[in-house]
């Protein structure tokens, strides 16, 4: 990453083999994840956090050729998916500290594990933190694909009815699909005015808030009174979800923000169970395209302009 700015600045360009420092391990990276929060970096919209231009990524998944001083030298082969600070992944290799990376359980392909990392792991935080009951009816926003789509599975196999939104007619059938029982389409601008023919005499327990903006306000008076949680997590409408104090107080609601070193404590904590729950199938990695690594700013453009059906990934 050169600057920050349109997916043009993401370039090709060689530089030094890393090496394991002291308590690091060496990756030799096969299958990049690119990932919604990047390209919001990559814009500017958050800061970068290190020094430009820097080696840009998130995750990675790859297999460990290296080790340094005082980690164990029998990871060494082992299949590993990477976490970094922000930076280092969009690489052939990446040197990264032994402890910020998660074994992939057998008869998991890595394409697979670098698929779902992201989207595993921040489902099964919100999935624990929301801690649904049986019966409750629950709100996922952009069930199709990513977070959305992990989350729906995760509810439906709980025994939780799901209500969902997705864009458009093809994105509707993989929401579908991924297990919700019935589905809205969230381009209409009137979309949650559907939602009370739906639900009917029931309430949403549980309301997974990825769009943000304004999309709540007409969503609070649905949610159960006293007991009802929303968890915000995303901003696809730009900006965080715009909803007052008052408004949740007076309903006897709770929204948690579901951001922060604390929050990304929670998701890196959950990468292993994700990776878990898809080896035995209970997540489902869907791959929608592997591109070449010189095709970075394209795989970014696919995720802005939102045309992807499953993960992209970038092949080194």
């Amino acid at each position: 990453m050169t600057t920050a700015g349109a997916p043009e600045v993401l370039v090709v360009e060689e530089v030094d083999t890393p090496r394991p420092a002291a308590g690091e391990v060496l990756v030799r990276i096969e299958a990049i994840p690119v990932l919604y929060p990047e390209t919001l970096m990559r814009s500017g919209a958050f800061p970068f956090p290190a020094r430009l231009p820097a080696v840009f990524g998130f995750q990675a998944a790859g297999t460990v050729v290296e080790v340094g001083a005082d980690v164990d030298q029998g990871l060494v082969g082992s299949r590993v998916v990477v976490s970094t600070p922000g930076f280092g992944s969009y690489a052939e290799y990446v040197a990264v500290s032994a402890g910020s990376v998660d074994a992939v359980p057998a008869g998991l392909e890595l394409d697979a594990a670098a698929a779902i990392l992201m989207a595993g792991s921040v489902a099964t935080a919100l999935f624990d933190t929301a801690a649904p009951s049986a019966g409750e009816t629950v709100l996922v926003e952009a069930a199709a694909t990513g977070v959305g789509a992990s989350l729906t599975r995760l509810c439906a196999a709980a025994g939780l009815r799901v209500i969902a939104t997705a864009g458009g007619p093809a994105k509707a059938e993989l929401a579908r699909a991924n297990g919700a029982h019935e589905v809205v389409d969230h381009n209409a601008p009137d979309w949650a005015r559907r939602l009370p023919a739906l639900l009917g005499d029931d309430t949403l327990g549980v309301v997974f808030d990825s769009i943000g903006g304004d999309s709540l306000t007409p969503v609070l008076d649905l949610v159960t009174p006293l007991r009802g949680r929303i968890l915000s997590y995303g901003w696809l409408a730009g900006a965080p979800a715009q909803v007052t104090a008052a408004e949740l107080i007076l309903r006897g609601l709770t929204l948690t923000g579901c951001a922060g070193p604390a929050w990304l404590g929670t998701v890196a904590a959950k990468g292993a169970a994700a990776l878990d729950a898809a080896a035995q199938g209970r997540l489902v990695p869907v791959v929608d395209a592997v591109l070449p690594m010189t095709d970075a700013a394209k795989a970014h453009r696919m995720l802005e302009d939102r045309v992807a059906m499953g993960s992209v990934l970038l092949r080194p």
